[in-house]
């Protein structure tokens, strides 16, 4: 009788615990001792709630190319690391595809969305909305607070397929610099520490460090050397 009653309001309320289904059997008039009705409960294996997954629309594979212009096109991704004391910390990266200029490394222990899209704001202030940003599957970036952000400034969100990272290639390549350069190669006793030599290797990366697909300029020269040209041309 107590396993076809769990069975049957387990079924009907899958998202209901194991209090509320048997307040729902005394509710049906039926006396049964609390501990044992648990006990069945657990040997049922009902205290293992299974999650269901979220559904993500379908995601096309699109050909990676080089935006031609600057705020074309925005890539996002995250990285992980630790301090000394052993506490994990997180980055979020984001880089203008065009020029692969590195825009801003965020560096904190937790990274939501709406703390994430707070500064995407910070960022858009000097720098402008990016009419494209291009990102994985992670649960910050289809989170409903991220996807109305972007609508709300007219940002197509460009999703990766799941798997496939080669697809946000320029981001994972700086993620790779980055960590080479700063992550590995540092110990970090606090956040505001890790923040402020990762802001010092930034200021290289976009000033002074040569890019091979940018004919070894650094993206500050690289955008530079074009306002020049394009002004030598007008001249003449």
């Amino acid at each position: 009788m107590i396993e076809t009653l769990l069975h049957t309001f387990s079924a009907q309320y899958p998202t209901y615990g194991f209090q509320k289904l048997f307040n729902l059997i005394r509710l049906k008039n039926y006396f049964f001792n609390h501990k044992r009705v648990y006990r069945i409960y657990c040997d049922l294996s009902l205290n293992l709630k299974i999650k269901p997954k979220k559904r993500l629309a379908p995601r096309t594979k699109m050909k990676l190319v080089q935006p031609e212009k600057l705020n074309h096109c925005w890539s996002l991704d995250f990285m992980s690391d630790a301090l000394i004391c052993g506490r994990r910390i997180r980055t979020a990266n984001v880089i203008d595809d065009y020029n692969r200029e590195a825009l801003g490394i965020l560096v904190s222990f937790s990274l939501t969305s709406k703390r994430i899209t707070r500064w995407l704001e910070q960022l858009a202030l000097s720098r402008g909305y990016p009419k494209r940003i291009r990102v994985d599957n992670g649960p910050e970036n289809i989170s409903h607070h991220f996807q109305n952000w972007a609508k709300s400034h007219g940002i197509f969100i460009q999703y990766i397929q799941p798997g496939k990272p080669a697809q946000n290639a320029y981001i994972e390549r700086f993620n790779r610099s980055y960590r080479e350069a700063v992550l590995d190669m540092y110990l970090f006793q606090n956040i505001p520490e890790a923040q402020k030599i990762t802001n010092s290797w930034l200021k290289h990366y976009n000033e002074e460090r040569p890019h091979e697909s940018l004919n070894n300029q650094s993206p500050r020269n690289f955008i530079n050397n074009l306002v020049q040209d394009y002004s030598s041309c007008r001249v003449g």
